[in-house]
């Protein structure tokens, strides 16, 4: 039987129309978050404090299954003293993740930054010995793993030890200066000693870049070959929108899951300015806003790197944004003191910007 042209025309039209429509439901579908549109791929975190849990409670519990204390578990704010820890901040912190069914990555039991003074001091002032300052990291290790024991599930272990300088291996820290690599093999095993079950992370930025790619692999390489029990590695992610390509991100990936290591995201934002490693004032008329080019620019980035995400998603166990939203993120305050970023996925507002849709309409 011929169909009218009239009925044919209608038809397709009412196709398209109720076709489009699902489209753009997928897109402004308000039900999902990131973690319901993640579900078949791996985790998505957020890095918070304890005054995140109460100001962007609903936004952490519609879009994230994972946390991270921002600072909260870092050598100084926990352990300010030798003979005094600090739990509050971490206790807080785990309990809310524990309350909404969250899972929580403890960050970090070894770094060269936010070290409490004493712990490379003896009794007169001067630096302790080898000895003394490994005793001291196996006592921290061991309180705070075992404190937290079926309730962290991952560890970043050993933070940031690669140096800076490209003609350099390890960052020639104080850690480094008394101990050699020692320290870092060390915190492996104690923290698995700790906790067996717990996922260890080595962690540290720029490891796309491929002269800290191939320091960064040389040291996980030493590790996996010395049986330390390291069981995945952490890229930062602190990223801009100029940075990184596609190229090195993957080689990345590829490079560090070759040795048997998962892979995580750790810390993840997109700036809107190029990456700058020291601090400096902001400059007159500089300007610290997001204009329609760099927002285009953001969504960009964001779409490109979760579309890699998603095609190693048997390598990646995790993806964690550092901050929850524009309104207050740490970039705010580093390198330039003052100057607005807006490097995350919800704007000032908590609402989603461009680039959210762009990491969930797939």
């Amino acid at each position: 039987m011929m169909m009218k042209t009239g009925t044919y025309a209608f038809l397709l039209f009412l196709f398209f129309y109720i076709n489009g429509a699902v489209a753009q439901q997928k897109i402004v579908d308000n039900s999902k978050g990131l973690k319901d549109y993640y579900k078949n791929y791996f985790p998505i975190g957020v890095a918070v404090n304890v005054q995140a849990l109460t100001q962007y409670k609903s936004l952490i519990l519609s879009q994230f299954n994972s946390i991270t204390p921002e600072n909260a578990m870092k050598m100084a704010p926990i352990h300010p003293q030798e003979n005094r820890y600090s739990w509050r901040d971490a206790d807080s912190i785990v309990s809310f993740a524990q309350s909404h069914g969250l899972r929580v990555r403890g960050h970090n039991l070894c770094w060269h930054e936010q070290t409490p003074y004493w712990l490379f001091k003896d009794s007169t002032g001067g630096r302790v010995t080898k000895e003394v300052l490994l005793k001291r990291l196996h006592d921290h290790i061991q309180t705070v793993v075992s404190r937290y024991k079926g309730k962290i599930y991952a560890w970043d272990v050993v933070n940031e030890a690669i140096d800076d300088d490209s003609t350099r291996f390890l960052r020639n820290s104080l850690w480094y200066q008394i101990c050699g690599d020692e320290f870092i093999i060390k915190a492996f095993e104690w923290a698995h000693e700790a906790d067996p079950k717990a996922i260890l992370f080595y962690n540290d930025y720029n490891t796309e870049r491929p002269e800290k790619r191939e320091r960064v692999y040389k040291l996980l390489k030493m590790l996996v070959d010395r049986h330390v029990p390291i069981n995945a590695v952490g890229i930062q992610a602190h990223w801009s929108v100029y940075e990184p390509t596609v190229s090195d991100l993957k080689k990345t990936i590829e490079q560090f899951s070759s040795l048997g290591l998962k892979v995580q995201v750790t810390e993840l934002d997109v700036s809107i300015y190029p990456w700058e490693k020291e601090r400096r004032a902001k400059r007159p008329g500089e300007s610290d806003t997001l204009t329609p080019e760099l927002e285009q620019k953001q969504l960009e980035k964001y779409t490109e790197v979760f579309k890699i995400f998603r095609q190693y998603k048997k390598v990646i166990t995790g993806v964690t944004f550092w901050n929850v939203c524009d309104q207050f993120t740490w970039l705010d305050q580093y390198p330039v003191p003052g100057r607005k970023n807006y490097p995350l996925l919800f704007d000032v507002n908590q609402q989603p910007k461009k680039a959210y849709w762009g990491v969930v309409n797939f």
